[in-house]
């Protein structure tokens, strides 16, 4: 699972309630979890949270189990738009539940910038040099094909570029190397690195903001003028679990309304079940964008799946092995 699905702030009472122990597994790229499940290790998880960008894959190669949702009477109260979308439907089968959705926003340490930035090429800045970091995953890929203006007019095509097009993200990306402190893999390992002062730039998650203002840190962060790439988490039942029964009950749990507030509270992600917001104060419900959360989902080009993602993976290889 993602950092943060399993915290014991909310899993104890489930844990209690069903005499039970959740054991969590986490991941630091949707790469690694599809990695793992196509590597024989499905039997070893009951539950999964792949993002956007490959729960359709995990879906059409039948690593999940179609659900049956009448067991999931929670799943009507989740998002119409979010359930309307095609990324977990194979053969009208269901086979995942929205669970948590945000966008992979411009992180940045407020003292080291006059005003907000304004643009994702301020990552490029000399004046950043080994000030910035970016995360081991195909979103820094997808971010430098919008600073090139590839998601222009469709932002779908973020996830269909070109070989030619793959080629110029590669040259702008090894373009930034000077100022990459380090190419971060895990939520913990990014916060760590603003505290330490290590870095004051980075596209991160809202999780690492929670963080970090929790911390007293001076965090900022933004969407910049050009939009971002986002997720919508979802919940799937390997097809390979042997709790299967236990697996529904934590779906359930995981996706009423009141757990929700609570992964909301841990993560800084917003809710799929609106019913949610009545467990949150008007200000919590503005930070997290609920009051307008149509409005600002236009902002967020959400991931979808990559039908060449091993052509991405190479480059972005490419990328990291370049001097």
């Amino acid at each position: 699972m993602w950092e943060g699905y399993a915290d014991p702030s909310f899993v104890k009472a489930f844990e209690e309630q069903n005499h039970c122990k959740v054991s969590a597994s986490y991941m630091g790229s949707s790469d690694e979890l599809v990695a793992k499940l196509r590597g024989g290790s499905a039997g070893n998880y009951d539950v999964i949270s792949p993002s956007s960008d490959v729960a359709t894959m995990i879906s059409e190669a039948e690593l999940a189990s179609p659900l049956d949702l009448s067991k999931l009477p929670s799943y009507e109260q989740l998002s119409a738009k979010l359930r309307a979308m095609p990324l977990v439907r194979v053969n009208g089968k269901v086979y995942g539940v929205p669970f948590m959705w945000g966008p992979n926003p411009l992180i940045y340490d407020t003292t080291a910038f006059s005003k907000v930035p304004e643009s994702w090429i301020t990552m490029w800045d000399p004046k950043l040099r080994e000030k910035i970091s970016v995360w081991d995953d195909l979103s820094t890929v997808y971010m430098a094909a919008q600073v090139l203006g590839y998601d222009k007019p469709d932002p779908d095509h973020l996830y269909n570029l070109s070989d030619q097009e793959l080629d110029a993200v590669k040259n702008k990306l090894i373009a930034l190397k000077p100022n990459i402190r380090k190419i971060w893999s895990t939520g913990g390992e990014l916060t760590n690195l603003f505290e330490n002062h290590e870095v004051v730039a980075a596209m991160g998650w809202p999780l690492m903001t929670n963080q970090l203002r929790a911390a007293k840190f001076p965090v900022g962060e933004t969407i910049p003028k050009e939009n971002t790439t986002g997720w919508i988490d979802h919940l799937m039942i390997t097809a390979g679990s042997e709790n299967k029964e236990l697996a529904y009950k934590f779906l359930e749990y995981m996706i009423d309304a009141q757990t929700q507030r609570k992964v909301t509270d841990m993560t800084g992600y917003a809710p799929a079940n609106s019913g949610a917001a009545q467990f949150m104060t008007p200000e919590q419900q503005k930070n997290l964008h609920l009051d307008n959360a149509d409005e600002y989902q236009k902002r967020i080009y959400f991931w979808q799946n990559v039908p060449r993602r091993a052509k991405y993976n190479e480059i972005w290889n490419e990328v990291k092995a370049a001097q």
